[in-house]
């Protein structure tokens, strides 16, 4: 008995040493200047993640019965060896791949059973996060230290000492805004990997670290290496549109036969309501929902600075189709989002004070209308909110007890149902972002997630003022589809000096980025942030890691203004 305490003692010693390794590892990859040492940083998280999970979950079922099953593991293990392997050559070979891989992977969940359980894991974005660390790792071990960056600049032009992380150095509009939002992200990451020592639930703090955290900040680390260029983001948005069109026709089938391909929660749950949600590929009809509307916010920003009759009408279509899949989610906090996300866009492209205005009058009266045609009282709040009420009354009320320090990483779940007076009170987080950070964190964590908020904003709307026409000392608005007009497009778009140069949706020119582009990513990330607050999600969602990487990459280019 003795012996086998010793034994648990060194193990856990072990996996709270990983967990720190690990986190420590990724805060490099995103710190340090691109080099031989950062890919070597970045090699090393990618690699620690799997390790430790397996680490964790040694004595499981899941893991059990692979252990059982020799040839599984080998299979298993040669066929994700293959496909990194294979990723990192198309990514060397054809750089542009890289990003868009990983965009096109965000959505994707494998459902893996083992032990009579069922696990959905991000397994393509963790294999194309492989596949780009290793491409960096061969080109920065096989080249001269001064290597450049995958798909970005040659090595004479890439300026990515400056912002750390290899980014663009911080010559752009975003300043100094670009080189603190890396470190801010590392401290977040760090300081959580810290509070899992103490968590009441160690376990799930090391998930989340394993699973999100890290791969999540080597992703960051990757796609900040990337010059977002007009070519780039015109095939992204292809990417997201064709994807969005597909998990539509999927949620559609799915809405015209009332059945759904999984998640036995839901399908109990429409067998009770009057109304059918759908979740297409997606667990969640919400997460789809969220999905869903930040593709709708994206080409609406491409949408309003279109300037071709032909691509404004396929954007249009494009929307229309988008807005039928949202409306199948019935998810609530995804309509919001979405309208957060739109007058984000109103604000940028017409007028910010009209759009103030509207989004105040417009609050007023869904408040007047919640207050009296929703009736009143805890319960028929808790009642209204789907039980989302007394999660955060409860995360609160643990954020009270321990205001400092929390009750450490990932520990909400088994933290409340400790406090519950029923102790199986379904449960697993606040649904709330800023809650359960608060009650599992502290001041300590919740002071850097503003942070981390504050400065995303800082970095995503510095020199708009000189780009968007709904902001003061802008160029007018002007142009069909609602594009600048010919003779304004060198100045709003950021250089190129002709119309043509803008492309058919405004969406990038020449080296700097045109004003769609920015509008969208700023937009998207404020319609995100939005869904944190009634579904959380905002440091697990790889999306708003991407948000954050393309922000700072594209606020970080100076902008090339040409004379009208």
């Amino acid at each position: 008995m003795p012996a086998r305490r010793e034994a648990g003692a060194l193990s856990d010693l072990l996996a709270s040493a990983g967990v720190l390794l690990a986190a420590g590892a990724s805060a490099a990859s995103i710190l340090l200047p691109a080099g031989r040492l950062r890919s070597a940083a970045m090699l090393l998280a990618i690699a620690l993640f799997p390790i430790l999970i397996l680490g964790d979950q040694w004595h499981t079922q899941q893991i059990l019965d692979l252990r059982h099953d020799t040839s599984r593991i080998v299979a298993l293990l040669l066929i994700g060896l293959a496909t990194v392997s294979a990723l990192a050559y198309l990514f060397r070979r054809w750089p542009l791949l890289m990003p868009l891989a990983i965009i096109a992977a965000l959505p994707f969940r494998i459902p893996l059973h083992a032990g009579g359980d069922t696990a959905n894991l991000l397994v393509p974005l963790y294999l194309v996060i492989a596949g780009g660390v290793l491409a960096v790792l061969l080109r920065d071990w096989a080249a001269p230290p001064a290597g450049g960056a995958v798909g970005g600049p040659a090595p004479e032009e890439a300026l990515a000492t400056a912002g750390g992380g290899g980014s663009p150095a911080a010559t752009g509009p975003a300043g100094r805004a670009a080189q603190w939002l890396p470190r801010v992200l590392a401290a977040v990451v760090v300081l959580y990997a810290i509070q899992t020592l103490y968590s009441a639930d160690f376990s799930k703090g090391l998930q989340n670290v394993c699973f999100f955290l890290v791969p999540f900040t080597v992703a960051y680390g990757l796609l900040n290496d990337v010059r977002w260029d007009r070519k780039l983001l015109r095939w992204a948005l292809v990417v997201v549109a064709a994807e969005a069109v597909a998990f539509v026709l999927i949620g559609s089938v799915e809405y015209v036969t009332r059945s759904l391909f999984w998640n036995d929660q839901v399908i109990r749950s429409n067998e009770f309501h009057t109304y059918f949600r759908v979740n297409s590929v997606f667990w969640d009809p919400n997460v789809y929902g969220r999905y869903l509307a930040l593709v709708i916010v994206v080409a609406t920003a491409a949408l309003l600075w279109v300037q071709e009759r032909r691509a404004f009408a396929s954007l249009a279509v494009l929307v229309a189709v988008l807005w039928v899949g949202l409306a199948q989610t019935f998810s609530q906090s995804s309509f919001i989002a979405l309208l957060a996300g739109l007058a984000v866009l109103a604000a940028l492209r017409w007028s910010w004070r009209w759009t103030l205005g509207v989004v105040a009058v417009g609050t007023v009266g869904a408040v007047l209308v919640v207050l009296f045609v929703g009736g009143s009282g805890k319960i028929r709040l808790n009642t209204d909110t789907s039980g989302r009420a007394n999660l955060v009354s409860g995360g609160l009320e643990l954020f009270t007890e321990r205001p400092i320090q929390g009750y450490g990483s990932g520990s909400f779940q088994h933290a409340y149902r400790d406090h519950a007076a029923n102790k199986d009170v379904p449960v697993s987080i606040s649904h709330t972002e800023p809650v359960t950070v608060a009650a599992e964190q502290g001041l300590l964590g919740l002071v850097l997630y503003l942070a981390l908020i504050a400065v995303a904003l800082w970095t995503m709307t510095a020199g708009l003022r000189g780009l968007m026409p709904g902001l003061p000392n802008a160029p007018p608005a002007g142009g069909a589809g609602g594009g600048p007009a010919p003779e304004d497009a060198s100045a709003t778009a950021g250089g190129g000096g002709s119309p043509a140069a803008t492309g058919p949706a405004g969406w990038a020119v020449g080296p700097s980025a045109g004003p769609a582009a920015r509008a969208a990513v700023l937009a998207a990330f404020v319609a995100l942030l939005v869904h944190t607050m009634a579904y959380a999600g905002f440091f697990e969602d790889p999306i708003t890691w991407v948000l954050l990487a393309v922000g700072a990459s594209l606020a970080a280019i100076p902008a090339v203004r040409q004379p009208a």
